[in-house]
């Protein structure tokens, strides 16, 4: 008996999913996790998965063929994959993931109860008053989060007190407490932080951490008011809550909330530019209903009245055509649009509208740590990895990116084979 086909909706989100690092997890028809895991390539691991589909001898084979669902959080890097999975497998326990409930042999962060507490790697636990994360499965990924996490909180990492600061205080990875640099308030603050970020808990540590920044303003002290800042776009793209929501209903309410949208989302359309020096200008439009693709609405275009490089003004442009015309009368209105690009793509997209007359919420998602800006709020929005709101966002983004991409290369070509057909 051949082994059964890959269903084509499991085929499709196979070759949808990036390239890069983070934390995939294979689900049933009911949304309950059944494996999850790591990967420095998303792509590349599942697919690895997939090939045992229909080995139904095999722990692997069979539990496959219960999966229904792929559902992602990507990472900044591997070892950022490694935090997120331990912490995801322990809240949820997914069947397959035997491995981590023998936990004994797997090293654990261990922050100790000292009055001046480290962040050490550790196997296993111990009742001593200390605070422990985990369990991890390779200690090599483990000492790479460890050297994150020591750059973004800095403590001590010397077994006794010194008398006097040491290199790590010269490299600006301890506070220097030893010599009264900093006061033990003040280091217990970052062991807080650094609490708070092992715990999931990104709401209260970016809290206080803008309330920091505040402080500091108002009282001039710039180079600290941006230290605080730095410190929220750095943790916005770590991987620090172990909550994911399970529907896209439940995504769309979610991006209502986060930016005060009238209706919901239930149709979002997403605009990119892509051009190489201004040659063969292009752009696109994607479209996503109720949280999914909905090809049969996707457009692109070709670039008409610019020259040069001038991505505002082809966004204008494209946005001007979309909502004008034929495509006006032949597509609904969504109920929310999304820019590839920052304030300032935001800002000609607005002025567009304008000069449309069309009134509609309006998000852009910046390339440089992926903020979001929205004309309902002042202050940018910066989302954590591992929200689903900002991973639909990016899969919009990427989206309109990958078809605006293509179209630009298909025309590209023609005229390469053009050019080819002149010359001969």
């Amino acid at each position: 008996m051949s082994p059964r086909p890959l269903p084509e909706s499991l085929k499709r989100r196979l070759l949808d999913l990036p390239s890069r690092p983070g934390v995939y997890l294979f689900k049933d028809r009911e949304g309950k996790s059944l494996y999850i895991g790591k990967a420095l390539s998303l792509k590349k691991r599942t697919a690895d998965h997939f090939r045992h589909y229909g080995e139904t001898l095999s722990k692997e084979g069979l539990m496959l063929s219960a999966v229904r669902r792929i559902d992602i959080v990507e990472t900044p890097s591997e070892a950022e994959a490694l935090l997120l999975e331990a912490s995801l497998v322990k809240e949820q326990l997914p069947k397959y993931n035997v491995m981590l409930r023998d936990d004994k042999s797997y090293p654990y962060l261990k922050i100790t109860g000292e009055e001046y507490p480290r962040l050490l790697v550790t196997r296993g636990r111990k009742v001593d008053g200390a605070k422990y994360f985990g369990p991890y499965t390779e200690v090599r990924l483990v000492r790479q989060a460890l050297k994150m996490l020591r750059r973004e909180f800095p403590l001590r990492t010397c077994r006794k007190m010194p008398k006097k600061v040491c290199l790590q205080y010269h490299l600006g990875l301890c506070g220097g407490p030893c010599e009264g640099h900093q006061t033990r308030e003040a280091y217990l603050e970052v062991v807080r932080d650094l609490t708070r970020f092992l715990e999931g808990r990104r709401e209260a540590l970016v809290k206080n951490l803008s309330k920091r920044m505040r402080e500091y303003s108002a009282k001039q002290q710039f180079e600290k008011a941006q230290a605080m800042r730095d410190a929220m776009s750095a943790l916005s793209a770590m991987p620090i809550s172990a909550r994911l929501t399970r529907t896209p209903a439940e995504i769309l309410k979610d991006l209502q909330e986060i930016f005060a949208l009238p209706t919901l989302p239930r149709r979002i359309e997403c605009f990119d530019i892509s051009n190489i020096q201004g040659h063969e200008a292009v752009g696109s439009m994607v479209v996503f209903v109720e949280g999914e693709p909905s090809r049969k609405d996707y457009r692109r275009f070709r670039i008409k009245t610019v020259t040069g490089i001038d991505d505002y003004r082809m966004m204008r442009e494209v946005v001007k055509r979309r909502y004008t015309g034929s495509l006006a009368s032949k597509l609904p209105r969504p109920d929310v649009i999304l820019i590839d690009g920052g304030k300032g793509h935001l800002s000609a997209v607005q002025k567009a509208m304008e000069e449309i007359r069309l009134e509609l919420p309006l998000l852009s998602i910046a390339k440089q740590h992926e903020i979001i800006f929205s004309l309902s709020r002042e202050a940018p929005v910066i989302l954590p990895p591992t929200s689903p709101a900002l991973q639909m966002i990016r899969h919009l983004r990427d989206e309109a990116h990958r078809f605006a991409i293509t179209y630009h290369r298909l025309l590209h070509r023609r005229e390469a084979m053009a050019s080819t057909r002149k010359r001969s």
